[in-house]
């Protein structure tokens, strides 16, 4: 009787100390609702099209840039994976990147027919996700989609810094003339803009691949 105590004693405290898996409000998925919430700062900071504030929009998109990367690690390593972290997470990327892309091609920076190949990725992806649900399922992003994830906020990022609005500071003219109002500088903007595209059909076609289980059942 004394060693079931113990044993039932020890497995109290291991249970105690275990990160519980259905908190939503965990670290995590607290990562991810601050990556939507900076979405609005971005698109505030990019209306003006000053130097000034499209480099704070891009120091802002890249802080919920990293939120994507740590909201991952810290569940993957800490346990905390959760349904409602499984669905914003990539609710969260989408909005941001997406967000920022409508605010590039207002301005005429970014092609218009990126922004409809990756709508309507998203929107197809998010369909098998709600045909998913509707047979009790999860689906969880694959890694086709976080490396798509990844290579569109490179993009964005890159986008934002490199295409600024002309300013008359003399040391400002220096820097763009020399570096990033170079034609290579468009060349990388370019090929990182087929390649978000091409990656972004891809992993779409690979999603439907994996979980053409899901259309057979319907």
């Amino acid at each position: 009787e004394i060693c079931a105590c113990l044993v039932g004693s020890e497995m109290c405290i291991r249970d105690s100390l275990r990160p519980d898996r259905g908190d939503c409000m965990n670290l995590p998925n607290k990562l991810s609702l601050l990556r939507v919430a900076l979405i609005p700062v971005m698109v505030a900071l990019m209306l003006p099209q000053t130097l000034v504030c499209d480099l704070l929009a891009a120091a802002v998109f890249a802080v919920a840039a990293l939120t994507d990367y740590f909201d991952g690690h810290i569940a993957r390593s800490r346990h905390l994976i959760t349904d409602f972290g499984k669905f914003i997470d990539p609710v969260a990327d989408k909005l941001l990147n997406l967000s920022a892309m409508m605010m590039l091609v207002q301005r005429g920076t970014l092609p218009g027919w990126v922004v409809v190949l990756i709508l309507a990725r998203e929107l197809a992806v998010d369909g098998l996700r709600m045909v998913a649900v509707g047979q009790g399922r999860v689906i969880a992003a694959g890694k086709l989609g976080k490396i798509k994830t990844a290579s569109q906020m490179l993009m964005l990022l890159f986008v934002l810094i490199t295409h600024q609005p002309a300013l008359t500071a003399p040391a400002w003219d220096v820097v763009s003339a020399t570096v990033l109002g170079a034609p290579w500088m468009r060349w990388i903007s370019t090929v990182l803009t087929l390649w978000v595209a091409a990656i972004t059909l891809w992993s779409g076609i690979d999603y439907f691949v994996r979980n053409k289980d899901c259309i057979k059942d319907m």
